[in-house]
C-alpha cells in the first residue's frame, strides 16, 4: 500500500532557548507588514558577491537533505558565470518540492513564513548576480506563495512554478528539468547545474529553509546565527516529527540530542521501538542516545537528512514498515536506469518475503547481493538512498530478521503516513 502524504500544515513549535533564531517569529500566516515589523526591512542594495564569504563564516549547510555547505553552492554558481555562453546571468531557484512523504517542514514554512524565503531568494540572487528567480513549490503551499509574491514590489520578477507530488521531484536536476521541460525527472548526475542548468545558464538550487536562514544571516550577522547550535552545526533547523506522536514541526538547535527533541515533541521514550531519521532515504535508529548533526564521526551522530523524525512504537514492526517504504520507493523510480527499474523492485520483493515470514534463510544474502548490484550505479541518487534505508533496517532490526525467518514475529504494524 502506498504511504499517504502529510497534510499541508502542522502545529509549529520552537525549541526553548533558540528564541533569537525563530523562523516563525512573525507568527502564522504573517503579512508582509508584520514580517518587516518582526525581522526588520531588507536592504538588498548592500548585498553583493562578498556575501558569499559571510555565508562561509556562518557555517550554514543546506536544509534539504544533502547538508552541503551553502556558500560553496553560491561560489560555484558565481564562478560558473565566467564560462556561461554570451555572459548569460545565473538562475536561482527556491526549492520547496518536498517529495519526501514524511516531510512537511517546507510547506509549513512556505505557508506561514513565505516572506522570509522570498527575502533569502532575493539575497542569493543579488549575491550571484542572477537575472531569473523561481520558487518551486507544491500545490499545498502554492496559494500562500503566490499571494506573498504578488504583494511585494521587490518580488515582481520571481516566477512561481508548481512541483508535482512525486518523491524525486525535489532532486536538484529534476527541479531544473521540471521548470524547463515540465518533466520532474533527474538529469545526468554528472551534469553540473552551476555551469549549465535552466536555459543553459549557471543555476543555483537551494532549499527554501536554507534561504530562510540566509535572510536571517543577512539581517543579523554571523555571530547572531552562530550563537545557538554548535561549532560543527551552528544555527537551528526545522524537523518534521510524525508517527507515534502528534505530527508537528519543531525548530531545534544544531547538534540537538535525539532524546531531547523527542521529549519536546511529547514522545514517551518507553513506547518507542525505533526512529526513522532523515526520511525514506534515511536510517533507522535505536537506541536514542545520539545527536542530529550533518557532520561528526562515530555512532553518536546521526545525519538529519531531510529533517524528518518518524516514530515507530514498540508494537510496530520495523521490517514490515521498511518493506512498505521500499515498495513505494521502487514505484517512484524515474525508470531511467537498470538499478532503479529492476534493482529496486527486486529488492522490494525479497524484503517483503522476509517481512512477512518466508522461511528461507538465503533471502538475506539475496537482498545483500541485489544491494551490491544497485549501489553506486544509478543515474541519480535514488537507488543509493533506498539502499541506505535497507542496510539500516537489516542492522537495526537484525533480531527481528531472524524472528521473521522463523515465523515468530508477533508485532503489528501501524500504517506509516
Amino acid at each position: 500500500m502506498t504511504p499517504q502524504r502529510a497534510a499541508s500544515v502542522f502545529a509549529v513549535q520552537v525549541w526553548d532557548g533558540a528564541a533569537s533564531n525563530q523562523l516563525f517569529a512573525a507568527g502564522t500566516n504573517a503579512t508582509f507588514d508584520v514580517h518587516e515589523q518582526t525581522f526588520g526591512p531588507l536592504s538588498l542594495e548592500t548585498i553583493g558577491a562578498d556575501f558569499i564569504s559571510v555565508l562561509e563564516q556562518s557555517g550554514l549547510t543546506g536544509r534539504g537533505g544533502a547538508a552541503f555547505a551553502s556558500w560553496r553552492k553560491l561560489a560555484a554558481t558565481d564562478k560558473g558565470r565566467g564560462g556561461a555562453l554570451l555572459g548569460a546571468k545565473p538562475v536561482v531557484i527556491a526549492n520547496g518540492a518536498e517529495g519526501e512523504p514524511l516531510s512537511f517542514k517546507d510547506k509549513t514554512l512556505l505557508t506561514h513564513a513565505p516572506h522570509l524565503v522570498i527575502d533569502g531568494l532575493l539575497i542569493a540572487g543579488r549575491a550571484v548576480s542572477a537575472s531569473l528567480l523561481y520558487i518551486y513549490t507544491t500545490p499545498a503551499a502554492m496559494a500562500s506563495v503566490q499571494a506573498a509574491v504578488a504583494g511585494r514590489r521587490d518580488a515582481r520578477k520571481i516566477k512561481v512554478t508548481e512541483a508535482p507530488e512525486t518523491f524525486i521531484s525535489g532532486e536538484a536536476s529534476a527541479v531544473v528539468n521540471s521548470i524547463v521541460n515540465g518533466i520532474a525527472l533527474p538529469l545526468d548526475k554528472r551534469r553540473r547545474l552551476s555551469e549549465s542548468g535552466v536555459k543553459g545558464r549557471p543555476t543555483l538550487v537551494l532549499n527554501v529553509e536554507t534561504l530562510a536562514h540566509v535572510a536571517l544571516i543577512a539581517r543579523h550577522g554571523v555571530g547572531w546565527f552562530r550563537s545557538v547550535g554548535s561549532e560543527r552545526d551552528p544555527g537551528t533547523r526545522l524537523i518534521s516529527v510524525s508517527g507515534h506522536c502528534a505530527a508537528q514541526v519543531l525548530e531545534v538547535e544544531g547538534d540537538a540530542s535525539l532524546a531531547s527533541i523527542l521529549g519536546r515533541a511529547g514522545v514517551d521514550r518507553s513506547d518507542v521501538g525505533a526512529i526513522l531519521v532523515g526520511g525514506y532515504h534515511g536510517q533507522w535508529v535505536r537506541p536514542l542516545d545520539c545527536t542530529l548533526s550533518p557532520s561528526g564521526a562515530g555512532g553518536q551522530v546521526i545525519r538529519p537528512g531531510a529533517g524528518v523524525l518518524h516514530v515507530l512504537s514498540t508494537g510496530d514492526c520495523g521490517l514490515e514498515a521498511t518493506a512498505r517504504i521500499l515498495s513505494y520507493l521502487a514505484g517512484e523510480s524515474a525508470k531511467q536506469c537498470g538499478p532503479c527499474m529492476f534493482g529496486l523492485p527486486a529488492m522490494a520483493r525479497v524484503l517483503n518475503e522476509i517481512a512477512y515470514g518466508a522461511p528461507d534463510p538465503s533471502l538475506v544474502g539475496e537482498l545483500q547481493r541485489l544491494g551490491n548490484l544497485v549501489g553506486g550505479r544509478g543515474a541519480c541518487h535514488h537507488p543509493d538512498g533506498a539502499l541506505r534505508l535497507v542496510a539500516s533496517a537489516l542492522e537495526t532490526f537484525s533480531d527481528d530478521v531472524q524472528a521473521h525467518l522463523s515465523g515468530s514475529c508477533t508485532r503489528t504494524l501501524r500504517r506509516i503516513a
